[in-house]
């Protein structure tokens, strides 16, 4: 049966068994990156509040290092999608092999700036005089762990193209369950302290390319896909990629801008803060599962000229958005009294968290439109607006952040700021969604 004739409730099962099948896994290797660091913090939070505090400083320095380049799987996860749907798995791991070669001179980029420049990158975002070494310390090690970690984004946006969720949640599983074992062992066992957490996040980010790369490469190898560099293809995934750059650069601005602005509330509020971040972090993923799905759902049906499949793929995927949303803010609520304790013994960060984890909640069904939306528009290769409707959004949250401090109004009302910043962002990509001006369809965009 076609999209065309298929029945809407027959149309909205076949959507949901799809989304089903691709969201379920894709969260497994969302949620990596936020479950290191949440194991980092619980580990790291009972050495001390300073330990957390130059944690937290450190981590929110270090993702951004990393996710500005998220491009490498979100880009290629919808160029592999459309050649999917068109029929060429060659041309789509072509592309992939380009994608982790552009990943690797990236990661040795970053790691020659961010290694001498930790003191003052540190010194920046206002870290207290007791939780800056700390923090120098964590951001040093864990940089010799980047190109690891953009190979692993590379290669997971291959897979994901190809339809394949399932190998990212058994290399991620794998991953986090090293990483929990190492940080333990190296911190109390090995007693090095907030060095031992981030060498063991190192390790375990390595090994995760490398399980990634062995199963990309026999892929290649299988389709007839050469594993060369190749200059021009190189270029071309770079390019491709600087909308999304862009977009990206301005989210993780939004974030260093509430990490600068929660530091210079005090080390209670920044500790606090780093708490927080790592739960929402790890709620947005849960969110973005469903926009992962959408990129490769979207992607396929537009490099298949199917226009329709893919408006009313948007529509249910936006429906199981809300739904999720719902979910995880009521679980929020409920989990505070115990979820807090695991992170931290400090009674004052524990009440400074408390009302802000109320207005995270809250924002959790607004927050599934926006990821979902998200999704959508990277899926269709709408990397441009994409780009300008997140410059707009970190247009109006900045000066609403900054003005935090002087108002007085502590960690909760930069929350609120953070979730008038979603609000921006699901009218943005709603009015897009709209217009259907994202349905191109073909191989390529």
């Amino acid at each position: 049966m076609t999209q065309a004739s298929a029945t809407p409730k027959a149309t909205r099962r076949q959507h949901d068994r799809e989304i089903v099948a691709l969201a379920v896994p894709a969260f497994g290797a969302l949620v990596a990156e936020p479950l290191f660091v949440m194991v980092d913090s619980a580990i790291v939070g009972h050495l001390g509040t300073a330990q957390l505090a130059g944690l937290g400083i450190a981590s929110a320095l270090l993702t951004t290092a990393v996710s500005v380049f998220v491009f490498l799987a979100y880009a290629t996860t919808a160029a592999v999608a459309r050649r999917v749907g068109a029929g060429d798995l060659q041309a789509a791991i072509r592309q992939g092999m380009d994608g982790i070669w552009l990943a690797l001179l990236l990661g040795a980029a970053v790691i020659a700036t961010v290694l001498p420049a930790a003191p003052s990158i540190v010194e920046l975002f206002g870290a207290s005089d007791t939780a800056a070494p700390y923090a120098i310390t964590y951001l040093r090690i864990s940089a010799l762990g980047i190109p690891a970690m953009l190979v692993v984004l590379a290669s997971t946006g291959v897979l994901r193209g190809l339809q394949d969720t399932k190998t990212p949640l058994y290399v991620a599983i794998a991953g986090f369950v090293a990483n929990a074992v190492l940080n333990a062992g190296l911190v109390y066992g090995a007693d090095l302290g907030i060095a031992g957490s981030a060498w063991g996040t190192v390790i375990a980010q390595c090994g995760m390319a490398a399980a990634y790369l062995a199963v990309v490469v026999r892929g290649a190898r299988r389709h007839g896909a050469s594993l060369r560099p190749d200059a021009t293809g190189i270029r071309a995934s770079a390019q491709a990629g600087v909308p999304l750059l862009v977009r990206t650069l301005s989210l993780r601005a939004i974030l260093m801008i509430a990490t600068a602005v929660a530091a210079r509330l005090g080390d209670a509020d920044i500790a606090a803060h780093q708490i927080i971040l790592s739960l929402w972090s790890l709620l947005a993923f849960a969110l973005d599962a469903i926009a992962i799905a959408g990129q490769a759902i979207i992607g396929r049906y537009l490099g298949g000229g199917d226009t329709e499949g893919a408006r009313q793929a948007c529509r249910r995927m936006v429906e199981w958005g809300i739904a999720v949303g719902v979910l995880l803010g009521g679980l929020v609520v409920l989990s505070r009294p115990l979820f807090l304790p695991l992170f931290t013994s400090d009674s004052a960060v524990r009440d400074t968290a408390l009302p802000a984890l109320v207005i995270v909640a809250l924002s959790q069904p607004i927050c599934g439109v926006v990821f979902v939306l998200d999704g959508v528009l990277m899926g269709a290769g709408d990397g441009p607006y994409l780009a300008w409707a997140m410059v707009i959004t970190l247009a109006v949250f900045a000066p609403a952040a900054l003005l935090v401090p002087a108002l007085d109004g502590g960690l909760t009302a930069l929350w609120a700021a953070m979730t008038l910043m979603m609000v921006i962002r699901m009218l943005t990509l709603w009015l897009r969604t709209r217009s259907g001006r994202w349905l191109v369809t073909g191989a390529t965009r």
